[in-house]
């Protein structure tokens, strides 16, 4: 996780202002897999290689493709292909234009997919290189005549309101981003040893939860520190009828208290940005920001 471009933020001074040092996405990379050419397959050895022998083997190609650390994507499987052509283009959340675009091509296979060969480039390389590339793929460390062509745009986060719409997206594309950043939760009751603090985050079918607290000498447990952030990518769909958002303060497994956030308080709000102490009930706030980007074409 510690590996350069992925980043993670250490609060050194705990006086330290989390809304203030917490480091948002840049944008969002549109990657497009084009098409790859001259594959002939890995090598093949014992049962597989007489079968090769016996029945032409045509590969039956897909890519596992990988952005930094965002979820793996993988394209469909196009049969019998030396030349496959996919033109599938999925969303990745960008956040250091040095991310590494991995590109794993590979032959399904009833008895183990085989490994043809790997691609990679970066954020940058593409976009400084108009937003094509055509990628020579290597497997075991050993170059092939099997290449890859991929294309790009890259949209920034932007915080205009008319920034944000449904309008010319395809299906699961996404038109913009909500980062919820939860600092804290002041006000707590009870005795400090029983105290388990967390907090949940839901929007629509989604919901993430923060670490667990719990007293150890030194710590104020009626007033603990998150330094959390959640992200939910909006695509169209959503956008479309958008749920409310809700924070939960939980004790162990236990809600002790909620609060509602509409969507279209955050979306109204001046640059798109809600950032207040809620309040969830027996005295208890919760220190948290709603922010909402739409997505703009870099130049």
């Amino acid at each position: 996780m510690a590996v350069l471009p992925n980043r993670f933020l250490v609060k050194l001074d705990s006086s330290n202002d989390y809304f203030k040092t917490f480091q948002p996405h840049h944008g969002v990379l549109r990657l497009t897999i084009d098409n790859a050419t001259e594959i002939t397959g890995e090598k093949k050895s014992g049962a597989k290689r007489l079968l090769q022998k016996l029945v032409k083997d045509i590969p039956d190609c897909y890519c596992d493709v990988n952005v930094g650390a965002e979820g793996e994507w993988r394209t469909s499987t196009i049969k019998n292909k030396h030349d496959p052509q996919w033109n599938e283009t999925h969303d990745f959340l960008v956040t250091d234009y040095e991310q590494r675009i991995t590109i794993d091509l590979n032959d399904e296979d009833l008895g183990g997919d085989d490994d043809i060969g790997i691609a990679t480039t970066t954020v940058k390389q593409l976009l400084l290189n108009g937003g094509s590339q055509t990628l020579t793929l290597s497997h075991k460390g050993q170059p092939l005549e099997t290449k890859v062509t991929i294309h790009g745009k890259f949209f920034n986060f932007v915080g205009e309101s008319n920034s944000i719409s449904a309008s010319s997206q395809n299906e699961g594309e996404i038109c913009g981003l909500a980062t919820v950043l939860i600092a804290s939760v002041n006000g707590l009751n009870g005795q400090r040893d029983e105290l388990k603090p967390s907090v949940k985050v839901t929007w629509g079918d989604k919901e993430f939860v923060t670490p667990v607290k719990s007293y150890s000498p030194g710590t104020d447990i009626f007033n603990p520190s998150f330094d959390t952030a959640f992200r939910f990518p909006i695509t169209a769909e959503q956008l479309s009828n958008p749920h409310s958002f809700k924070l939960s303060l939980q004790n162990g497994t236990s809600e002790q208290g909620s609060v509602d956030i509409p969507f279209d308080s955050v979306t109204g709000a001046n640059g798109m940005n809600r950032e207040e102490e809620f309040d969830v009930g027996s005295g208890a706030t919760i220190r948290a920001r709603f922010s909402i980007r739409g997505l703009q074409l870099a130049e």
